[in-house]
């Protein structure tokens, strides 16, 4: 194998508009016309971002402003979309409630999100969480894997100490540097210029990305989200329950065998 320094990185822009008002979206019939194309662009979705490669848009991806803009407590979830320019669905990124409740009950207080990405053709369920391990005024650090086969992949993305934008290095189990997620501060929707180590390219890794990247546009208010959520229960203001699609997630694959 190639010494990492010998190895190219392949590159892309996930670029994230300010406002949904969009040549993807204009017109009085293109909303219908895209639910018509994918069941998974529901009647609530809204385009907030696109993936351009060497210039050319190759992905789009959504988030369904109903369940995020208008509701509340623990009926408000955010779910990111990815999908191709043909607006065929390639993945989803769901906030899970409930572990990341637990992951911040545990860690008195302090909010850690937690995510679970589905990609299309992929039978891996992927976990995406940020830490809990914080001090003060240190990066935060977000951590997942994918299996590949019966082979493990681990990647964790830590933000960078210096940087004037949302920017995020991506490390493998090794901790060796293999990618860097280049956030724009002048682009008010928010856009990152990504590279991959080509040793680690492959559209699963990819698509994860692009979908954190959506994500990272709502950090801040998903996070305050989750604590408010917590002294909401803490105080007994706010009912625990669990949302029917977050609580299939968490079923027993074999609890029908048993």
């Amino acid at each position: 194998m190639a010494s990492s320094a010998a190895l190219g990185y392949s590159e892309y822009t996930v670029d994230m508009w300010w406002t949904d008002l969009n040549a993807t979206e204009i017109g009085i019939f293109q909303h219908t016309r895209q639910r018509a194309k994918s069941r998974q662009f529901s009647k609530d979705s809204d385009i907030i971002g696109a993936v351009d490669v060497n210039g050319e848009r190759t992905s789009l991806l959504t988030y369904r402003r109903a369940l995020w803009e208008e509701a509340e407590g623990m009926n408000k979830r955010l779910v990111i979309k990815l999908f191709s320019e043909a607006m065929n669905w390639r993945g989803t990124m769901d906030m899970l409630l409930g572990r990341s409740l637990q992951l911040t009950i545990g860690a008195h207080g302090f909010p850690v999100a937690a995510f679970t990405v589905n990609l299309a053709g992929h039978e891996q369920l992927i976990s995406v969480e940020r830490s809990a391990h914080k001090w003060p005024l240190m990066p935060e650090d977000y951590s997942f894997f994918l299996i590949e086969g019966k082979q493990a992949r681990f990647y964790r993305l830590r933000r960078d100490w210096i940087a004037i934008g949302a920017d995020y290095s991506l490390f493998d189990e090794k901790g060796g540097k293999i990618g860097h997620l280049n956030g724009r501060v002048l682009n008010l929707g928010g856009r990152w210029d990504v590279r991959i180590r080509e040793d680690h390219d492959n559209p699963r890794l990819n698509a994860t990305l692009q979908l954190f990247c959506g994500m990272l546009r709502f950090r801040a208010a998903a996070e305050r989200h989750i604590r408010k959520l917590v002294r909401g229960i803490k105080h007994g203001e706010v009912d625990a329950k669990i949302e029917t699609h977050e609580t299939d997630l968490y079923q027993n694959p074999r609890r029908q065998n048993s």
